[in-house]
C-alpha cells in the first residue's frame, strides 16, 4: 500500500505485482469550504490568525506534491463567500473588467486543476458568480445544476459543464510515462435553488444529486475516462438514498463508474471518528461503500489527501490499492518562504484587495455603549442579537403595505452565528463598548443573507422555537456533569424570536432532531412564550422577520416556505443593520442591553450542567452570575469550560 512521505513504490510492498510490473502514485489533494479564508487574517478582530488561510494550506499542498510523482488539486466549493474581503468585493469594489476574483486570483496562483461550486457560492447572485469564475485558469464543474431543465439530465441547459476529462502523463517509480484519462464531475447541494431564492428564482435549477450522477458518469466512461473523481460539494449522510437530500455522500458513492469522493460542505473531517459506526462508511480504510474518500474540513486549516496505486495493463488501468487522509496546518515542517513559493503566491495575489479590505472594515459607522458577545447567547445573554432583530423589524415595518398585513404583531427571528462549535474557541461576536467600525457590524451578522419576512401563526411560531430547542441537550434532574449544548446543532440553528419571552424546559425530550425532522410529536419543551406579557395565541397571525436562507426552508423551520414570504428584498441584512446603528447621524448609538425578549429556564432542582463557549468570556461572567458559574479551566480544544447550576430556574 501507499504509505505517507513515499514518493517511490516499490513493487515488492504491494502484493498485487507480479515481477516487472511498476505501479503509479497518484494523489489527489483536496481544499473545501475555504469560504474566502486566503490569508491568515481575522477580519473581524483585525489582527492575524494562525491556523487557517489558503496561503498557509498552500505549505501543506507543496509538500503533498513533493511526496508524490503524480497529483492533482482540487476544490471542492464555497470558496467565493465566508469573510468581509468577500463582502466587500461583491459590494463595495465590485468586479471591474480585467479584475479577477481574490479567491479565483489565489487558486490560479496554486494551479489548480479543477473544481467545483457549492452553496455559498451563489450568496452575491448568479451573475456575480458567473463574472468571478470567468477569471478561473482552470475546469469549473457542476453536473446538477441548470438553467433550463429538459426532459432528462443529458438534456438540461447546464450552468456550467458537468464535467471535464483530464488527460495526463503519469510517471511510474523508473521515470516512465503512461497516459491516463481523468474525469472529474461536480456536485451541489440541490437545496441551493431554495436558500438563494430570492437571487435565483427562475434563473437556476437543479436536480437531485444521485440522479446527475447516474447520468453523467456513464458519458464519461464512453468519452475514455479511466479514472473519474466526484468533487461532491455534500456531506456524509445517511445510507438510504432519498430524492433531493443535502448530504448524499454515501448514496453516491455506490454509483458505478466513480472511483473516487472528495466531500465538503459540513465542515468536517474524513476519514476521522466522527463518522465511525454509520452505515457504508469505513473509517479504517478510509472509504465509503467502499469507495476512498476524503473531507478536508474548512477554512485551509486542513487539505486532503486520497492515494491511488494503479497498474496499466493492456492500456487499461487497474486500481490496486487506496489511503485516504487528511492533514493539519502545523503537521508540515516549516519551511523558509522564497518569492516563488506557493504561500508567497497566494499571499501576493490578494494583497492589494487584502490591504482594501482593511481600510473597509476601519470605517467608523456607529458607537455602542456596551460589549456586545455571542457567549453567553445559549444561556439567554441577548444584547448582540436584539440588536439584529431590532434593525429587521424596522426594516420589514416600513415596507410591509399590504391592507391585510398593516397592524399584525412583527416578531423577528435571529441566531448567533458565530457561537463556537465548529467555528472554534475563537468563533464568537466579541465587539467591544466603543466606537463601532464596519468589520463589528460584519461580527454582528457575519453572512450576506438578504432581508425576508414571513407570515405566521401562532402555532408555527412555538414549532420554530421548538425546533430551536434541539440545540439543548436533555438534562436528567438531579444529574450533573451533562453538556448543556447539542454540539450538533450549529449555532446558525439556533433561533431567537425577539420580541417573545421564552422559557424552556430542558427535561424534556427535543421534538425535533438536529436536522430538522420531527422525532417526538408528544415532546414540547416550550413551556411558556409570552408577548408583552401575554401568552402566545396560536391562532393568531404574525409578520416574523427573517432572511433569505431561512426563508427558503433551509433547517427546516415551521412556516419556512416560499408561500409564506410577504417581503422578500434584495437589501443584505448586514447593511439593513449598520444603516440602523447610524441612523442617529454619522455616528449612531447601540445601547444595550437592549430592549427585547428573553430565554430561560425551568427549574431543576439540584441540577447542574456543562456549558462550553470562547475563553474570552470569562470577563462576562457576571452577566450569568444567576448561574453560579464556576470554571472548570479549557477542554483540549481550547473552549472554556464553566459549571452552571440550573436549580433556581434562570
Amino acid at each position: 500500500m501507499i504509505t505517507r512521505g513515499t514518493t517511490l513504490l516499490n513493487p515488492s510492498t504491494f502484493s498485487g505485482l507480479a515481477t516487472g510490473q511498476r505501479a503509479v502514485h497518484l494523489r489527489l489533494i483536496e481544499t473545501t469550504d475555504l469560504h474566502l479564508h486566503i490569508l491568515p487574517y481575522d477580519y473581524y478582530a483585525d489582527r492575524p490568525w494562525t491556523g487557517v488561510g489558503l496561503a498557509q494550506a498552500a505549505r501543506l499542498v507543496e509538500q503533498a506534491r513533493s511526496e508524490a510523482a503524480n497529483a492533482l488539486l482540487f476544490d471542492n466549493g464555497d470558496f467565493l463567500q465566508g469573510t468581509p474581503m468577500g463582502d466587500f468585493v461583491a459590494h463595495e469594489r465590485g468586479l471591474r473588467e480585467g479584475d479577477v476574483h481574490p479567491a479565483i486570483a489565489a487558486m490560479n496562483a496554486l494551479d489548480y486543476d479543477a473544481i467545483t461550486v457549492g452553496n455559498h457560492e451563489f450568496n452575491y447572485g448568479l451573475d456575480f458568480l458567473m463574472k468571478a469564475l470567468g477569471g478561473a485558469a482552470f475546469p469549473v464543474v457542476s453536473a446538477n445544476l441548470m438553467t433550463r431543465r429538459g426532459a432528462a439530465a443529458r438534456a438540461d441547459a447546464m450552468l456550467l459543464k458537468p464535467y471535464v476529462l483530464l488527460d495526463r502523463m503519469l510517471v511510474d517509480d523508473l521515470g516512465a510515462r503512461h497516459p491516463i484519462r481523468i474525469g472529474v464531475i461536480g456536485f451541489a447541494p440541490p437545496q441551493v435553488t431554495e436558500w438563494d431564492s430570492h437571487a435565483l428564482d427562475g434563473r437556476l435549477q437543479a436536480r437531485d444529486i444521485l440522479e446527475s450522477a447516474r447520468a453523467w458518469v456513464p458519458e464519461m466512461r464512453e468519452a475514455g475516462a479511466d479514472l473519474i473523481v466526484a468533487l461532491a460539494h455534500t456531506g456524509i449522510g445517511a445510507a438510504r438514498h432519498q430524492d433531493g437530500m443535502e448530504n448524499a455522500a454515501v448514496p453516491l458513492a455506490r454509483v458505478a463508474g466513480i472511483d473516487a469522493l472528495l466531500t465538503g460542505h459540513s465542515h468536517l473531517l474524513f476519514p476521522s471518528p466522527v463518522f465511525g459506526g454509520m452505515a457504508d462508511v469505513d473509517i479504517a480504510t478510509g472509504t465509503i461503500a467502499g469507495k476512498p474518500a476524503v473531507m478536508g474540513g474548512c477554512w485551509g486549516a486542513h487539505v486532503g489527501l486520497i492515494d491511488f496505486l494503479l497498474l496499466r495493463e493492456g492500456g487499461v488501468w487497474r486500481v490496486l490499492g487506496t489511503r485516504s487522509e487528511v492533514r493539519a496546518l502545523g503537521e508540515t515542517a516549516p519551511r523558509a518562504e522564497t518569492p516563488s513559493s506557493p504561500a508567497r503566491r497566494v499571499a501576493e495575489a490578494v494583497a492589494a484587495v487584502h490591504t482594501d479590505t482593511l481600510r473597509a472594515i476601519r470605517r467608523p459607522v456607529g458607537q455602542s455603549d456596551a460589549a456586545l458577545h455571542s457567549y453567553f447567547t445559549h444561556l439567554g445573554v441577548l444584547d448582540s442579537l436584539h440588536i439584529v432583530a431590532e434593525a429587521q423589524r424596522d426594516y420589514v415595518r416600513r415596507r410591509i403595505d399590504d391592507p391585510d398585513l398593516v397592524g399584525l404583531p412583527i416578531l423577528s427571528a435571529v441566531a448567533p452565528f458565530k457561537a463556537g462549535g465548529r467555528g472554534g474557541p475563537a468563533g464568537y461576536t466579541d465587539v467591544p463598548a466603543g466606537p463601532l467600525a464596519l468589520r463589528h457590524i460584519a461580527d454582528l451578522y457575519p453572512f450576506p443573507n438578504s432581508i425576508a419576512a414571513l407570515c405566521v401563526t401562532g402555532a408555527e411560531v412555538l414549532e420554530w422555537l421548538e425546533r430551536s430547542a434541539a440545540a439543548f441537550n436533555r438534562i436528567r434532574p438531579g444529574s450533573t456533569g451533562t453538556l448543556l449544548r447539542n454540539p450538533e446543532v450549529p449555532g446558525y440553528n439556533f433561533e431567537v424570536i425577539d420580541p417573545l419571552d421564552v422559557v424552556y424546559d430542558l427535561s424534556q425530550p427535543a421534538r425535533y432532531d438536529t436536522g430538522g425532522v420531527l422525532v417526538d410529536p408528544e415532546a414540547h419543551r416550550v413551556v411558556s412564550a409570552r408577548l408583552a406579557g401575554q401568552p402566545l395565541d396560536p391562532e393568531a397571525r404574525f409578520i416574523l422577520c427573517t432572511n433569505s436562507y431561512r426563508a427558503g426552508g433551509a433547517g427546516q423551520f415551521a412556516g419556512a416556505r416560499t408561500t409564506n414570504i410577504v417581503l422578500s428584498d434584495e437589501r443584505v441584512t448586514r447593511d439593513i443593520l449598520r444603516q440602523h446603528v447610524a441612523s442617529a447621524g454619522i455616528l449612531g448609538a447601540v445601547r444595550a442591553p437592549a430592549p427585547g425578549g428573553s430565554l430561560r429556564f425551568a427549574a431543576l432542582p439540584g441540577t447542574t450542567v456543562i456549558f462550553e463557549t470562547g475563553p474570552a468570556a470569562h470577563r462576562h461572567l457576571a452577566q450569568i452570575a444567576r448561574f453560579r458559574p464556576v470554571s472548570r479551566g479549557l477542554t483540549r480544544a481550547g473552549f472554556l469550560r464553566l459549571k452552571l447550576d440550573l436549580s433556581r430556574g434562570v
